[in-house]
This record gives structure tokens, sequence and C-alpha cells, in this order.
């Protein structure tokens, strides 16, 4: 499944299913194939995501550090981190609760 987040205050940003489910999971949801995020829950959501990053980013240097105690260096890590995955979504969140508008998906 494909989701696309939409906005009249921002434009649109698509995401691949498992990218999408774990989106909403932070934000504190069920994924859903359709789903509105209210105006006044932009707020709380955007608290949510920018706490996952800063877990997110807590865990790699926690991480790093155990490694470089043994004497290692971890690899770098593959692909796209959850930062670029999520920070487009923040932006759409901000803007939308900025000119009182919600976020849909699946309609």
């Amino acid at each position: 499944m494909i989701y696309k987040f939409k906005s009249k205050a921002a434009g649109d940003v698509l995401m691949m299913g498992p990218n999408g489910d774990a989106l909403l999971r932070v934000i504190g949801r069920e994924p859903a194939a359709k789903g509105i995020i209210e105006p006044a829950a932009c707020g709380p959501a955007i608290t949510a995501i920018e706490q996952a990053l800063r877990d997110d980013e807590a865990a790699r240097a926690a991480a790093e550090a155990e490694a470089a105690a043994r004497g290692d260096t971890l690899p770098a890590p593959e692909g796209v981190g959850l930062r670029q995955r999520l920070w487009p979504m923040v932006a759409v969140l901000k803007r939308a609760a900025a000119a009182n508008e919600p976020v849909v998906w699946g309609v």
C-alpha cells in the first residue's frame, strides 16, 4: 500500500506502506487505509515525531559508543534514515496546524 498524506495547507507526502505504518504508530494511530489528523492533533503529532527522531539518534549514538568501547566501528547506516523519512511530514503538520487545516490520507 502507498500512503498519500494530503492537506490544503501543504504539498502531498507519499510513503510506502511500512514507512506510513511506522509514522502512524509514532503519532499514536493504528495503520489504516483512510484517516485524518485534525488541526488540534497536529501539535502532539509533531512532538511525537520529534521524540521518535531523538530516540532513534540516541540509540545510534549509544550503539556507536558501545562499539567504540569494544574497539569496533559501526557500519554506516544503509538506506534512508528515520529523520529523512519523517521530516517532510513534520513540515506538512506544521503548515496544516498554522492554516487550521486537517491532514488526510486515503480519501
